[in-house]
């Protein structure tokens, strides 16, 4: 079983920055994750993908966060990143991390609040 844990949300004034963090643990190793990204799910809408990365570092983005968020993956600790920049109020929601395993099967983490307001 893997269990995936997110921290780094809070509240934050429009135009500033977080970081979220999510590391993976459990019966895993770095070999088995191919890929761990980020989605979010803000209050009355469906979860969205935000983010994602695979084991090679090729990256993909949400149109509406390219050039303000950036996602980064450290392999041997099985943890991914996420540096959010440039916050918008549109940018709350919770943010959940996920891992998906070479065999197919996706994990998820229990979620991050990002508030951004002024």
């Amino acid at each position: 079983q893997v269990q995936l844990v997110e921290s780094g949300g809070g509240l934050v004034q429009p135009g500033g920055s977080l970081r979220l963090s999510c590391a993976a643990s459990g019966s895993i190793s770095s070999s088995n994750i191919d890929i761990m990204g980020w989605s979010r799910q803000a209050p009355g809408k469906e979860r969205e993908l935000v983010a994602r990365i695979t084991r090679g570092d090729i990256t993909n983005y949400a149109n509406s966060v390219k050039g303000r968020f950036t996602i980064s993956r450290d392999v041997a600790k099985n943890t991914v990143y996420l540096q959010l920049n440039s916050l918008k109020a549109e940018d709350t929601a919770v943010y959940f991390c996920f891992a998906s395993m070479l065999t197919g099967y996706t994990s998820w983490g229990q979620g991050a609040q990002v508030t951004v307001s002024s």
